[in-house]
Order: structure tokens, then C-alpha cells, then sequence
């Protein structure tokens, strides 16, 4: 396993970019519109910080899917695997998988990710074939 990501819920997205851009040094490594969703991976190292264009439901709303949609929240912690499937047989029946896999092919040839909550909430996605855009 290794360090990923984690994902951020922003207000306002270009002004949050632009601030970890400015003063850490990140920048944009892929971009994807959704069409109702914005999402935006900068790369800081090894690591990104994937920003998400965020709604906002009530906040305490427990974590789902690919985790919490609140403004100010993370989203969610991110590793990367080369071998999802063999991930998958290993937790099948140990852990609470909130969302998935799904394939993200139409994106990036090989993009698959699930995503499963810790003892303590938490959700954490692990993801296989993730790449920059050239």
C-alpha cells in the first residue's frame, strides 16, 4: 500500500486550488467535470489532495458512499493498491464497504476504487490504476 489522497469538500473550489497551489506548492495533476460535480486532483509530492466542488447536507449526517458532502470536512483518506481484487478477497466480510468498486475506465484505462469505513467512521478509499494526465 501507499499514500494517495485525501479528498476535501470545498465552497469554493478555484479559491481552494489556488490556495494550496500558492502556498504549498501543489499542482493540478487531472481535472474531471461531471457535469453537476467538479473534481480536481493536485499533486503535492507523492500525494494529492483531491478537491471536490461540494453540496451540503445536514451536517451529523453519518458518512456514506465515498464519505461526508459537508463544506469543510474531508471527504475521505485514499490509498492506492496494484491489486484491488486481491484487496477485495482479503477484508470480503471484514469490513463495511459504503461504496462500490467501481470502474472509472471511461476516465483513465485501468481506474477502479472502493471505499469502506474504519472502526471509527472514517471512510477510506483504496484504488487501483490511478495515473496523471500526460
Amino acid at each position: 500500500m501507499r499514500w494517495s489522497h485525501a479528498a476535501l469538500n470545498c465552497g469554493d473550489l478555484d479559491t481552494t486550488e489556488k490556495f494550496y497551489t500558492t502556498w504549498f506548492g501543489a499542482r493540478r495533476a487531472n481535472e474531471f467535470d461531471l457535469g453537476d460535480l467538479r473534481i480536481v486532483f493536485l499533486r503535492v509530492g507523492d500525494a494529492y489532495l483531491e478537491l471536490f466542488g461540494a453540496a451540503s447536507p445536514a451536517a451529523g449526517e453519518p458518512a456514506g458512499g465515498d464519505g461526508h458532502q459537508v463544506t469543510g470536512t474531508v471527504r475521505h483518506i485514499a490509498f492506492q493498491t496494484d491489486d484491488l481484487d486481491a484487496f477485495l478477497r482479503a477484508v470480503e466480510g471484514r469490513a463495511d464497504i459504503t461504496l462500490g468498486p467501481l470502474d472509472f475506465s471511461a476516465h483513465i484505462h485501468g481506474w477502479r476504487s472502493v471505499w469502506l469505513r474504519d472502526p471509527d467512521g472514517v471512510v477510506v478509499e483504496v484504488s487501483e490504476g490511478y495515473r496523471d494526465r500526460d
